[in-house]
């Protein structure tokens, strides 16, 4: 067994490697090169990989994903938000209601039912920052267009999640079950219980950031603080992502040396989304989006509208110039776990339409995760984010 797990994890990395080379003499993203080479090796082709490996994604996934919340937390300075914070607030907002009222409202048009309906619109507004800030950092983006995509991914989920809390209340009301009311407290708490969370531990490691001397040590404080978050979030059942996203930002705005954390999470932070990409590749099932069929077709696109139209009219409200309102909603077409979390509770509180909205969600998300880096490093290019010499093959890496 012990072989096994060695030989596995060894081989992923190398496949990493190997798609980050092609990547760089390739249009595609990485990122999108690692899902594909995870959908090779899955069971949906070659069925490579060993059973363990579903125990182990899971975990992944939350020390990825908690990585990702608090290097984006960095970005959520004093200084930047006053620069950024009215548009990243509109913007997040206008794609956030606007794709779910038309996903919700056409749906219903074309004659799903309302439970569906209400379900697959609090799960559409929800993003993949893995993917969004891979292809960022992958192309060393830079500039407005950029800082207001991190922000709008920083935040999208939070606003998503109460959302969805929201939707499924009102789902469960329309069918007569009980806990509703639970459902919106469940919510509140998930937001709630991580930004107390991402406080209470924020501020020590703040204080302690500067305190510690470079390298090793801050190596191990930084990676420790922020496991020990994502775990005190599972255990608490708050939103892990938003627990590492407020200790960044704590970090970031209190700590003298506050880039010394930062620094030692991104020399760390590879490896584990090799595996995380990777993993999640083999997680995609062709045959669901086969299954989905007509309504995941609708799905995708309705989704795709409303990112697009509620970027521009939240922009378009408090005055954003065109080249980022008219291209931002594009560059949030990514979507993953959170969406399929969500999927997943629906599934349980709503257990005999399970069967019709897991293969909508799950094959949906092959598209969205496929597609979606592309999208997004174009509309970085557009937007004259991405230095000339990255766009063309043999860029370098991170």
């Amino acid at each position: 067994m012990v072989e096994q797990v060695l030989i596995t994890f060894g081989g992923l990395f190398l496949l990493g490697l190997v798609a980050d080379l092609i990547g760089r003499h390739s249009p595609l993203p990485r990122v999108t090169l690692l899902l594909l080479s995870g959908f090779a090796i899955g069971p949906s082709l070659l069925d490579w990989l060993p059973d363990f490996t579903d125990d182990w994604f899971p975990v992944l996934t939350d020390i990825a994903l908690a990585m990702i919340g608090f290097l984006l937390g960095q970005k959520m300075t004093r200084a930047g938000l006053a620069e950024l914070g009215r548009p990243v607030l509109a913007l997040s907002l206008g794609e956030v209601l606007v794709t779910a009222l038309l996903v919700f409202s056409l749906l219903l048009l074309f004659g799903v039912s309302v439970e569906i309906a209400l379900l697959l619109a609090g799960i559409a507004p929800a993003s993949a920052p893995a993917a969004t800030v891979d292809v960022v950092h992958e192309y060393r983006a830079s500039g407005r267009f950029t800082d207001t995509l991190l922000g709008i991914v920083a935040i999208d989920d939070a606003w998503g999640l109460l959302l969805f809390s929201l939707l499924l209340a009102i789902a469960q009301a329309q069918t007569g079950q009980q806990g509703a009311v639970d459902s919106v407290l469940h919510g509140g708490w998930e937001i709630g219980g991580a930004l107390i969370l991402g406080l209470a531990l924020g501020l020590p490691m703040a204080y302690i950031t500067g305190r510690v001397r470079p390298g090793e040590p801050t190596q191990a404080e930084a990676l420790g603080l922020v496991m020990l978050g994502a775990g005190l979030a599972e255990w608490l059942n708050v939103s892990y992502i938003l627990t590492a996203m407020i200790m960044g930002a704590m970090v970031a705005n209190v700590a003298h040396h506050h880039d010394r954390p930062f620094r030692a999470i991104k020399g760390f932070e590879w490896p584990f989304m090799i595996l995380f990409f990777l993993l999640a590749g083999a997680a995609l099932h062709l045959d669901a989006l086969l299954q989905a069929g007509a309504l995941a077709a609708a799905y995708i696109g309705l989704r795709t509208a409303g990112l697009v139209i509620g970027a521009r009219l939240g922009g378009r409200f408090i005055g954003i110039e065109p080249g980022v309102r008219n291209w931002i909603g594009l560059a949030l077409l990514p979507q993953a776990g959170v969406a399929i979390g969500m999927t997943l509770l629906a599934g349980q509180r709503f257990p005999e339409i399970r069967d019709t909205i897991l293969p909508v969600i799950l094959g949906s998300t092959v598209i969205f995760e496929l597609i979606g880096p592309v999208i997004t490093r174009w509309t970085l290019i557009r937007a004259g984010d991405i230095p000339s010499s990255s766009t063309h093959k043999g860029r370098s890496g991170q």
